[in-house]
């Protein structure tokens, strides 16, 4: 049963916000561009009634953009590049192009960086995880808050030996434990190698970790993977001044389109350290049957496996064009304005007995944190309110958020206060299970929490109608049954 009580006065009409949310972020007016392109680039958002939250899963294409990739492909004829015919050529032409622009973006020298064409951010780390030459001694470092795409890394790290260790983090803000990352980063072994990774931005609690590390690690002999996927897309990133060695990026993450490209941003230094495990189709200089015998390419041909999707990489260039324009400094004063306004609104969201009716799980500031806001809402007793209805009621007004744990378990763990032994093989054993099952089995009375997170097209109007349905949670004394099935990754 839902019960329902008077309106809360926590947030007053759509005009009234709005006029106190300007008031209160002057810097936000700077953006108004955007909203014109929000009425031009993104008018199918307005015209359908979608309220857009969830930005970390992907951002949203400009119809710019498709207009001029189609123009592209529909003025010229293009072949695979592994020739030198002339619709190869043109082809190849593009691509290369469309890697210095990539460089470009990022700040990166083309004399110290190679880009290294993939089909995702999961496929850059792959190429990382399998061809990194783990060997017993050596270390593998990453902190609880990453994506499962890191956390796979151990496997290869393992199979070969090296010890993989992961940092903790420190509650309620849910950032590492930085003494105890000093001493993993002290204790490598002389003349081994190690891979220490962490993301610059949570994609669970929106915490960006500190950029330092990476000068800090590689002073003391290990190689840094940064996962930026969430990062990029809302913040500048100079890697040219940071100096990764290496750096997986979804495009889609940062311009909505295309899909499936994606690249490996990588130190010429670090990438001759890495062995690849096979060689395929376009990635070797000559191969024999009968000598049995294999050269690879050079960089960054050895590690792109097969035909590159070469008529989709155009359309990056198109993408970064597009971002460019808009201005990612923009966009980032845009979403910290909507997003320190959405922290403070839910944070003095309450029922009607006082209780809070939400808890974020993260910094409840914008204090060294992006546009990512996880929380879950609470009943009057403090309970959680089952996750599953939340979305089922997001869907029903055309809101797009996300619900469970975004492929970090670590940070859930953390979030959630759960401990080794409720997640260890030894508690939860080997069966097979059911989600519900697993759920109980670590003595969670809930699924997962919800995220809505800010990009490129967010405006107060969605922020707002995010709020406005937030209060429809005021007072719920009980979750109704029948909810669909739990999806917690």
């Amino acid at each position: 049963m839902l019960l329902r009580r008077r309106r809360s006065a926590a947030i007053g009409s759509e005009e009234e916000e709005a006029a106190a949310f300007a008031a209160a972020h002057p810097e936000y007016g700077r953006t108004a561009h955007i909203d014109a392109l929000r009425a031009t680039d993104y008018l199918r958002l307005d015209a359908a009634g979608h309220v857009y939250l969830d930005h970390t899963g992907s951002a949203l294409y400009a119809t710019s953009q498709v207009d001029a990739h189609r123009e592209l492909l529909a003025g010229d004829v293009f072949g695979n590049p592994h020739s030198t015919n002339p619709t190869s050529n043109a082809a190849t032409a593009l691509v290369e192009r469309t890697r210095a622009a990539v460089l470009h973006a990022f700040g990166a020298s083309p004399e110290e960086y190679e880009v290294i064409f993939t089909a995702n951010a999961t496929g850059a780390l792959r190429l990382v995880a399998e061809a990194y030459p783990f060997a017993g001694g050596d270390r593998f470092v990453l902190t609880f808050d990453n994506h499962n795409s890191v956390n796979g890394i151990r496997e290869f790290a393992r199979a070969r030996g090296a010890k993989t260790s992961y940092v903790p983090l420190t509650a309620p803000e849910l950032r590492v434990d930085e003494a105890a990352l000093r001493r993993e980063l002290d204790t490598l072994p002389e003349g081994r190698r190690g891979l220490f990774a962490f993301p610059a931005q949570s994609n669970f609690s929106g915490v960006q970790h500190p950029l330092r590390w990476i000068a800090e690690a590689q002073a003391r002999g290990w190689h840094v993977l940064v996962d930026c996927a969430a990062f990029a897309p809302t913040n500048r990133l100079d890697v040219g001044s940071w100096r990764p060695d290496f750096v997986p990026i979804s495009f889609y993450k940062m311009f909505g389109y295309p899909t499936g490209v994606g690249c490996l941003l990588a130190r010429r230094e670090a990438l001759a350290c890495l062995e690849r495990p096979w060689f395929s189709g376009g990635t070797i200089m000559a191969v024999s049957v009968q000598g049995d015998w294999h050269r690879l390419q050079g960089a960054p041909a050895c590690f792109e496996d097969g035909t590159l999707n070469f008529l989709s990489i155009p359309a990056v260039e198109i993408g970064l064009r597009f971002l460019d324009q808009v201005g990612v400094d923009a966009i980032h004063t845009r979403v910290a304005a909507l997003t320190s306004w959405l922290l403070e609104r839910i944070a003095a969201l309450r029922h009607s007995n006082g209780a809070p009716a939400a808890t974020i799980y993260g910094p409840a500031t914008w204090d060294r944190r992006g546009s990512t806001i996880c929380l879950n809402f609470l009943h009057p007793d403090g309970r959680v309110v089952d996750e599953r209805l939340v979305d089922r009621r997001a869907r029903a007004q055309r809101i797009s958020l996300r619900t469970g744990c975004f492929c970090n378990p670590g940070c859930g763990e953390s979030a959630f206060a759960l401990a080794e032994a409720n997640v260890s093989r030894d508690a939860l054993g080997g069966a097979a299970w059911t989600v519900d099952e697993y759920i109980a089995l670590m003595g969670l009375p809930f699924g997962g929490a919800v995220r809505i997170s800010l990009g490129l097209t967010s405006n107060f109007p969605d922020a707002y109608a995010f709020m406005a349905f937030a209060e429809s949670f005021r007072d719920i004394a009980s979750t109704p049954a029948g909810l669909s099935p739990r999806l917690v990754c």
